[in-house]
């Protein structure tokens, strides 16, 4: 006679997660009208190890791009700026426009024009991007856009453009994106650039400035984004308003927000 085996199933409990990872990106700056400047792009901030709270809902705003500037005496317009949380990245600085305009302050600065004198580019904001490019010489010209990891290029003049500066790379999506990327200033044609192409709007949530346009109108800046991941072995988020995807691969968990909401762990 064989004694009988009890079998006794313990169930597992799933720890909830105390610490994310986060990017989060501005909107990029409108370009510049007018042989204007690129955009600067907007800021971008990204780390490890941000702490929180279980059952604390945490805020999410998405900035929307810049529109371009409406004269040859007005600059584009900044991009807003994206929250996560306690963690602000500054909107893109619009680009100079027209005779002489400087590119604005923002998370990357805007690029200058000129014509037959100087318009400084915009100062980016520490940690989050780079200045955008100073303009001069003896002709129409325009300067790019400042980048997340790099300086809109300068210009001298003589009826020429200028590329943006260079965004970052990320993969925190799972797949690597381009973000923060200065528009390219434009006299003629359309210049390639660290980001956007004169004569192109900043790509959608990729927080790309606009690019420069040799006419008025059209050119704004890409909008922001906001991602936030931590390790598949911690549970899903207890809660999210504002419609974020998410995606459970590769041993992340990753929730992508478009757009305004809030989400609690």
């Amino acid at each position: 006679m064989f004694a009988g085996i009890n079998y006794y199933f313990t169930g597992v409990s799933i720890p909830k997660v105390s610490s994310v990872e986060y990017l989060v990106v501005a909107g990029g700056g409108g370009g510049g009208g007018n042989a204007g400047g690129g955009g600067g792009a907007g800021g971008l901030l990204t780390a490890t190890g941000f702490a929180v709270t279980t059952g604390v809902a945490l805020t999410v705003t998405v900035g929307g791009g810049g529109a371009t500037s409406t004269s040859g005496a007005t600059k584009g317009t900044n991009g807003s700026n994206s929250v996560f949380s306690s963690i602000t990245a500054t909107g893109g600085g619009g680009g100079g426009s027209g005779s002489n305009v400087n590119g604005a302050v923002g998370g990357s600065g805007g690029g200058g024009s000129n014509n037959n004198g100087v318009g400084s580019g915009g100062a980016g904001t520490s940690g989050q991007g780079f200045a955008g490019g100073n303009c001069s010489g003896s002709a129409n010209g325009a300067a790019g856009g400042g980048g997340s990891s790099s300086v809109g290029l300068n210009n001298t003049g003589g009826n020429t453009s200028s590329i943006g500066g260079t965004g970052t790379s990320s993969s925190i999506s799972g797949s690597a994106v381009v973000y923060a990327g200065g528009g390219s200033g434009v006299y003629t044609g359309s210049f390639s650039s660290g980001g956007t192409a004169g004569g192109t709007s900043g790509a959608v949530n990729t927080g790309a400035g606009g690019g420069g346009t040799l006419s008025t109108g059209g050119l704004t800046g890409g909008s922001g984004i906001v991602i936030i991941r931590y390790a598949s072995s911690f549970q899903d988020a207890a809660s999210t308003t504002g419609s974020p995807t998410f995606t459970n691969a590769g041993g992340f968990k990753v929730y992508k927000f478009t757009g305004t909401g809030t989400i609690t762990f």
